[in-house]
């Protein structure tokens, strides 16, 4: 079972200077977030660079995470696929190397339209006994899974959670209104992080998590135990950096986040380039400037 509640970091991919995932520094990173208290692990979602990952890297990067895991958060795989067989493969294959559950956004390239969006989700959890995430991010994948289409999916019983990206965080109150709990929301953008925690969402997929794992943890942990004053204290120091998270860069800033604070590199995987220039030395800059007032957590 998945509660679908607490942080869930969206890991990075970690690579080689030669172009193979970089298991060991995988490993570090993962130890890292299980010893900050993660509620669980999501792999091979846009920050894991999925779109340049074959299946079989992206299948062997979760054997490896279920074995290191050793069962004590489920370990969550994304599906991101352009049709609706692929999907379907990819998840009866997930199932069978140890997932714990499915993140699952609408068709790739193709901007399906109602009908056809709910005949995907609905294909994929007919067809696997995993629950399922549905990724809600209108903003960067231009379909939007509107409260209509959920109406549709709650018959799906498999069909338990959304990863709420539309950056409206009036979503999870409108959600709540009118599916009470049948959906565990949980927060997709940074920088809405708390608000939407404090209207009731009940977890976050988190992006900076992956170079901060202490203090992403630590707000939600706030937050749920009625600190507020103590978790936006936090979250005050953290938005700087959170809002790497928002830029379609996002995959090369967090990774220098995690290059910086030791759990990671800033390789990434071509057509991506590292930072250069100017904009490294910006982002670096509000990197360090992070470090230097990290607070105790």
């Amino acid at each position: 079972m998945i509660s679908w509640q607490g942080i869930f970091p969206a890991l990075t991919t970690k690579f080689t200077a030669e172009d193979q995932i970089d298991f060991a520094l995988f490993e570090k990173n993962l130890a890292a977030q299980l010893a900050a208290g993660v509620h669980g692990i999501i792999l091979g979602g846009t920050l894991g660079e999925a779109s340049v990952l074959t299946h079989e890297e992206k299948f062997d990067l979760l054997k490896f995470t279920v074995e290191k895991v050793g069962g004590r958060v489920p370990v969550v795989m994304n599906i991101a696929e352009g049709s609706t067989r692929e999907a379907v493969k990819c998840a009866m294959q997930s199932a069978r190397h140890g997932a714990a559950a499915l993140m699952m956004l609408p068709p790739m390239r193709y901007k399906s339209d109602h009908r056809e969006t709910v005949a995907f989700f609905r294909a994929v959890a007919e067809t696997t006994s995993l629950p399922v995430m549905v990724y809600n991010n209108p903003v960067d994948y231009k379909v939007e899974v509107t409260l209509d289409m959920f109406e549709e999916l709650a018959a799906c019983p498999t069909i338990q959670a959304v990863k709420e990206s539309t950056r409206d965080v009036s979503n999870v109150t409108r959600m709540l209104n009118r599916f009470g709990e049948r959906f565990k929301i949980l927060c997709g953008v940074d920088t809405l992080a708390m608000e939407e925690l404090m209207l009731g969402a009940h977890g976050w997929v988190a992006g900076l998590v992956c170079a901060f794992p202490n203090e992403t943890v630590a707000i939600y942990q706030l937050m749920k135990a009625g600190k507020m004053a103590q978790a936006l204290a936090i979250y005050r120091w953290f938005l700087p950096l959170l809002e790497l998270d928002i830029h379609p860069k996002l995959v090369q800033y967090i990774k220098l986040a995690e290059q910086e604070t030791g759990l990671g590199s800033e390789v990434v995987r071509l057509p991506r380039l590292p930072l250069a220039g100017a904009e490294r030395d910006r982002v670096l800059g509000i990197i360090r400037e992070g470090i230097r007032t990290r607070p105790a957590c």
